[in-house]
């Protein structure tokens, strides 16, 4: 899931710039720009296995009583 690009607080800044891309004069800005490419990939690469490494490497019992406790959680909300 990507993120949202930033706009302009300002309301005449983040006018501008939505006519400006409406008219096909600025471009949004790519949220990866400026970042190392290799490092990006790595790090979605450790998100993607993390929760199923952990959860393998759990015990039966002990992830019932996590499931448990985020259930009640969950449902102890108003």
């Amino acid at each position: 899931m990507s993120k949202k690009p930033s706009r302009p607080t300002d309301i005449n800044q983040r006018a501008k710039l939505i006519v400006e891309i409406a008219l096909g004069n600025a471009k949004d800005p790519d949220p990866n720009e400026g970042k190392n490419r290799a490092a990006v990939e790595l790090g979605r690469l450790g998100g993607l296995k993390g929760g199923k490494a952990r959860a393998k490497k759990l015990s039966p019992k002990k992830r019932k009583e996590i499931a448990k406790n985020a259930a009640k959680k969950r449902w102890s909300k108003k």
